[in-house]
């Protein structure tokens, strides 16, 4: 097949406003992931045995399930349920199905921040009578989210690859608009380039970015970390 520019010139304009699509519905289901990523790593710390054996359960039922059959349970099968069935927009669906699909990454992210905080930032809060909520947004989080940013970042670029997924229920992101229109004039090499295109433009130079943060991040806190055992040895710095 012969590339043809007339079909580039055609094509590439819906392909880009439906860029846009896509690139906002990245962010919303993101926005979605690291909130609910933060309400499931407070809920596995619950003092109840049984109720954080119940989330771990359900964070493990997500994560198994691909992101495709959620999406397809909540647009097609959801409705049907009896009483509680809600029928959704494809782009409403696409935003709780992958934002909470990826909150359960976001919370093995946002665990191993808080893990990695000293536990005696826990008993300095406790002796200066804060409370649990204090502790958490004062001491705890500021801590342990900086570190983790890199990681975070990356399930960024991750979900944005994942986007095209949602062109199974609808959404008129730049897939289903390649899809459609190489249908209706029976063309897909260039359509489908332009695609390739645009998530390479947009993913490669993130991936970048993120690796240059994440070792301006490890050099940061190596040298905290240096600069901690320097100051208990009584070494001015």
């Amino acid at each position: 097949m012969i590339w043809d520019w007339n079909i580039v010139k055609d094509v590439f304009p819906l392909i880009f406003r439906a860029m846009w699509l896509t690139l906002g519905l990245t962010l919303a289901c993101y926005a979605v992931s690291l909130v609910l990523g933060i309400i499931w790593t407070l809920l596995r710390r619950a003092p109840w045995a049984w109720f954080r054996w119940t989330v771990n359960g359900v964070l493990e039922f997500i994560r198994s399930t691909p992101p495709l059959v959620q999406l397809y349970f909540l647009f097609y099968a959801w409705p049907l349920v009896p009483h509680v069935g809600v029928t959704l927009s494809p782009i409403a669906a696409a935003i709780i199905g992958l934002g909470v699909h990826y909150s359960t990454y976001t919370s093995e992210v946002y665990r191993s921040g808080i893990d990695a905080v000293d536990k005696g930032q826990w008993e300095a809060a406790l002796a200066l009578n804060f409370s649990r909520a204090r502790t958490w947004t004062k001491v705890i989080l500021p801590q342990a989210i900086p570190p983790i940013i890199p990681m975070l970042g990356n399930y960024l670029i991750i979900m944005f690859k994942e986007i095209p997924t949602t062109a199974s229920i609808g959404v008129m992101g730049m897939m289903l608009t390649a899809k459609m229109y190489g249908a209706q004039h029976w063309v897909y090499l260039e359509p489908f380039t332009i695609v390739a295109f645009f998530f390479l433009l947009l993913s490669y130079p993130s991936s970048l970015f993120v690796q240059w943060l994440e070792k301006k991040m490890n050099r940061r806190f190596d040298k905290n970390e240096v600069l901690h055992e320097a100051k208990q040895k009584g070494v001015v710095v």
